[in-house]
């Protein structure tokens, strides 16, 4: 089955639009980025993955209803209040979420660490 952008956010008020603004702020960035969607989230990468959006599955019960979920790796734990998980998957391999219920949270702070994450992902 194809699956759409729309499909992956259909669940969330405004998430459909949430997560065009994140990817339009990516392609912005950088001009060689692969874009996959599954049915549950939608992958970007260069060489590797570098970041992901999706809507929480497995959502904390005091996470917000009404957000999307960003995902991105980094060689070392980011530690700030937006960040809602870090979890080391592999050794110096760090996996960060942001949830986003907001379009303004998709600021000069979180695409710096998409950035990072970008650069990461082409050094792995």
């Amino acid at each position: 089955m194809i699956y759409s952008t729309e499909d992956v956010f259909s669940k969330v008020p405004r998430g459909h639009e949430l997560y065009l603004a994140f990817a339009s702020r990516i392609h912005q960035m950088f001009q060689e980025v692969k874009v996959k969607v599954s049915k549950t989230q939608v992958s970007f990468s260069n060489r590797y993955v570098f970041a992901i959006a999706s809507v929480p599955l497995r959502r904390k019960k005091e996470w917000p209803k009404e957000c999307i979920l960003i995902t991105f790796g980094l060689p070392f734990q980011l530690e700030d209040p937006r960040i809602v998980e870090a979890v080391e998957a592999y050794p110096r391999r760090w996996t960060h979420h942001v949830l986003i219920q907001r379009e303004d949270e998709i600021d000069e702070e979180l695409m710096e660490w998409i950035g990072a994450s970008y650069q990461f992902s082409l050094e792995k």
